[in-house]
C-alpha cells in the first residue's frame, strides 16, 4: 500500500481456534446405530463411518455407485468435484443389501420424498441429531464426527496415511495428518523420553539439618 507500516502493526482478523475433531468410541457407535428407528437412515449413517463420506456424498449415492465384485463404493459427488473410490465392505454391503429389500429404490440408494430425488441433507442430520439423543451421547455430534472417527480409527489400526488420504479424497496428505493428534491409541504407543533414560540412583534419604 506504499506506507511506511512496519509488518507487526499490520492489523488482520484474528484466526479462530482450531479444536480438535470430535471421535465416537465404538460403543458409542454401537449405541448410536442402535438408536435410529429408520432402516434408510441407519443404514445411511452407518455407510458414512464405514466409508468415510461426508453427509451429502452419502445422501447422493446411487445403486450403481456400489462395485460388490471389487468391493469398492464409487463417490461421484465429493467436495471439491474429484471423484474417488473408498471401502465397500463386507458388513456394509449386507447392510445395504437388507435395507435396499425394503424399499428397492431404482435409482437413489437413499431417496427424499420421491424416488426421483435423493434425501436431503437437512432431514438426515435431524434424524442424526434425534438418534444421538436418543443414544444418550453426551459430546457434541454433528454427521460429520462419522468420518473422523473412521480416519482416527484406521489410522489406529495401521493404515498407512497416504492410502487413507485417498480413501477420504483429501488433496494433501497434510489434511489427513490432522488425525493423528486426536489418536489416543497413537499416542499411548509414544515412549516418554524420560523412560529411555538409565536406571536413576535414589539418594538415600538424610534427615533435614534445621536452620532455625
Amino acid at each position: 500500500m506504499q506506507r511506511p507500516w512496519h509488518v507487526e502493526h499490520v492489523p488482520f482478523p484474528k484466526r479462530p481456534p482450531r479444536r480438535l475433531p470430535t471421535i465416537l468410541h465404538p460403543d458409542e457407535l454401537q449405541s448410536l446405530f442402535a438408536a435410529f428407528t429408520s432402516p434408510k437412515f441407519r443404514a445411511l449413517f452407518m455407510t458414512c463411518y464405514a466409508a468415510g463420506l461426508r453427509i451429502n456424498e452419502a445422501c447422493r449415492l446411487q445403486i450403481p455407485d456400489l462395485d460388490s465384485r471389487r468391493m469398492l463404493l464409487h463417490v461421484r459427488h465429493p467436495k471439491g468435484g474429484r471423484e474417488r473410490y473408498t471401502l465397500l465392505s463386507p458388513r456394509l454391503l449386507q447392510v445395504l443389501r437388507d435395507y435396499w429389500r425394503l424399499p428397492r429404490p431404482p435409482l437413489w440408494l437413499f431417496p427424499g420424498p420421491t424416488a426421483a430425488e435423493p434425501v436431503s441433507t437437512d432431514v438426515a442430520r435431524e434424524a442424526f441429531t434425534l438418534a444421538c439423543r436418543d443414544a444418550g451421547l453426551t459430546k457434541h455430534c454433528t454427521p460429520h464426527c462419522l468420518r473422523h472417527s473412521f480416519a482416527t480409527h484406521l489410522l489406529e489400526a495401521g493404515v498407512d496415511r497416504a492410502v487413507l488420504q485417498k480413501l477420504l479424497g483429501h488433496s494433501s496428505v497434510r489434511t489427513t495428518t490432522r488425525y493423528t493428534h486426536v489418536s489416543t491409541e497413537l499416542l499411548r504407543c509414544v515412549v516418554s523420553p524420560l523412560d529411555l533414560l538409565p536406571t536413576i540412583p535414589t539418594p538415600d534419604r538424610r534427615p533435614e539439618v534445621s536452620h532455625g
